[in-house]
């Protein structure tokens, strides 16, 4: 469906800009502002959801509502703006997880001007990131992200926000050159010069430089989503970010990266993609494993949580790898969950931290009778989390490993190995997930008159909040055609482009991972491609 109007600009830009005028608002103690970063964020979640029902076309796989417009022509920098199947369900996410989290803040007092303004600056560039078309402007609102998370941990966040926050814009910054130094050598490569990223996408690249392409976008978008062993960042930041700025990088940021896998390594490099699918499932059944481990040795109700994040984005990355319809879809699935149910969780966290004044759990036990409301909100986000059936992560789960059980793109022991694996991962899931609610709400009591008295349940502006991010998750896992018919039509596209890839990676001579009875079998009858045909 056609527009004239710039909804995308207006939508990108109205947190951004009405971010300005806060330091000049005339507010004593914080409450004006507070309600007016709120109607801005839900003023502009309004937008972003209207724009989309009215204006996108649900069957069209191409990208819609653009926008172009010179920005800056000495340096070839254009505002490029659209969506497609891919960002429009991310930028719904962003929207809501934005919205939801300024209001989790309402009793932010420190510093409230500045808090606000970096929490509607960062909601701008979260947008820029998944609706950008032009290389530069992507990496410009990359970086602009950085800046507003790095502040707000290293201002709000615990005892060691700084050593967090330091930790966070190192990693992350590093990897964004990357970004930059890939993007340009595509850019640059070939007779013309060009930095949209659709036309990126066409030209034709020489085998062993899509590969250096491939690997640097990897380690970008690998530190963010993130992937072993560029993980260790998020348990840091996570373990000492307020709960409004958790639920927003877990929500947003590690979606991030997973958007950036599918648009830059798989639909402009998809040669290099065929070589990598492998190196991809391996390190996502390592991340699986490995997170679920890790949640095991933490005390820290939010570490816990954090090294939970890490495993599910294990299973995104099998899916990016399975090469089918359905293992795609289900890693899309996977985000916009995960997206839902990490949110709550961070955010429920932040409600217990709040009555207990610590996040060790061994030190919260028996909170169970005094705080019936979260704990059972509480169960409800960690049963997603588990994947119980009825419920979002089951869904997403279930299509990663129908999708890569159909693949017929790996072999045999491969896809069993690979399995065998994941499923010891889920089975580590709600061990310790129930462990944690066992802890947290039925150990041994720790309560004394004086504690008793901060023991208050969930108030109606937390339960409302905590609502807004369960129902979603009842309701996709319910009924997965509310997500998936977002987006399928998308990834059935992005998927049929990567199979015809397939002819240049047949070759006579064989990757070194194909000797290996773990390998895919591309190689060898070329499955795929007979399949394709």
């Amino acid at each position: 469906m056609s527009s004239h109007f710039p909804w995308l600009t207006a939508i990108l830009l109205l947190p951004l800009l009405a971010a300005l005028p806060i330091p000049f608002l005339p507010d004593k103690d914080g409450k004006t502002i507070r309600w007016y970063a709120l109607a801005v964020s839900l003023l502009d979640f309004t937008l972003t959801v209207y724009a989309f029902w009215q204006h996108y076309d649900f069957q069209n796989s191409t990208l819609q509502l653009s926008e172009g417009y010179a920005w800056i022509p000495q340096l070839g920098l254009n505002w490029s703006l659209a969506v497609d199947g891919i960002s429009m369900p991310l930028i719904v996410l962003t929207g809501l997880v934005n919205t939801l989290a300024i209001l989790a803040a309402w009793k932010v007092t420190h510093k409230p001007r500045l808090f606000y303004v970096l929490m509607l600056a960062m909601y701008s560039a979260q947008i820029g990131v998944f609706a950008a078309q032009d290389l530069l402007m992507f990496f410009l609102m990359w970086e602009l992200e950085l800046v507003p998370v790095y502040l707000l941990i290293s201002i709000w966040g615990g005892p060691k926000r700084v050593y967090a926050a330091t930790k966070f814009i190192l990693y992350t910054a590093l990897g964004s050159i990357f970004i930059l130094v890939a993007g340009l050598a595509m850019a640059f490569s070939g007779d013309t010069v060009t930095f949209e990223m659709a036309a990126l996408g066409l030209k034709n690249y020489p085998l062993g430089f899509e590969l250096l392409a491939y690997a640097g976008f990897l380690v970008a978008f690998g530190v963010k989503l993130p992937i072993f062993p560029l993980h260790t960042w998020l348990p840091d930041a996570h373990g000492e970010a307020s709960a409004p700025v958790s639920m927003i990088l877990a929500g947003v940021l590690l979606k991030m990266g997973g958007y950036g896998l599918i648009r830059f390594n798989m639909e402009m490099l998809p040669d290099a993609h065929i070589y990598f699918a492998p190196i991809l499932v391996v390190l996502g059944v390592v991340n699986i494993v490995y997170g679920a481990l890790t949640a095991f040795a933490q005390q820290n109700l939010k570490r816990r949580l954090a090294c939970s994040s890490i495993s599910h984005m294990g299973f995104v990355l099998i899916g990016l790898a399975s090469l089918t319809e359905l293992g795609l879809s289900g890693a899309m699935l996977q985000m916009l969950s995960h997206g839902l149910i990490a949110a709550a969780l961070f955010f429920l966290s932040g409600i217990t931290y709040d009555r207990t004044h610590t996040l060790i759990m061994e030190k919260m036990g028996g909170i169970a009778t005094s705080m019936p409301k979260v704990f059972a909100l509480f169960t409800a986000g960690s049963m997603a989390s588990l994947a119980l059936p009825g419920m979002s992560g089951f869904v997403s789960e279930l299509s990663i490993f129908l999708g890569l059980t159909n693949s017929d793109a790996y072999s045999p022991t491969f896809k069993t190995v690979v399995i065998v694996l994941a499923a010891v991962g889920l089975l580590l899931t709600p061990v310790y997930l129930l462990s944690m609610l066992r802890q947290v709400f039925y150990g041994k009591e720790q309560r004394g008159e004086m504690f008793d008295k901060f023991l208050k349940d969930a108030n109606p502006r937390e339960i409302f909040i905590a609502a807004c991010l369960l129902l979603p998750i009842l309701g996709i896992g319910l009924y997965p055609k509310l997500a998936t018919q977002v987006y399928d039509i998308k990834t059935v596209a992005v998927v049929a482009q990567v199979r015809q890839a397939l002819p240049v990676v047949a070759q006579p001579q064989p990757p070194l991972y194909a000797t290996s009875v773990f390998a895919p079998q591309l190689p060898a009858g070329h499955l795929l491609l007979q399949s394709a045909e």
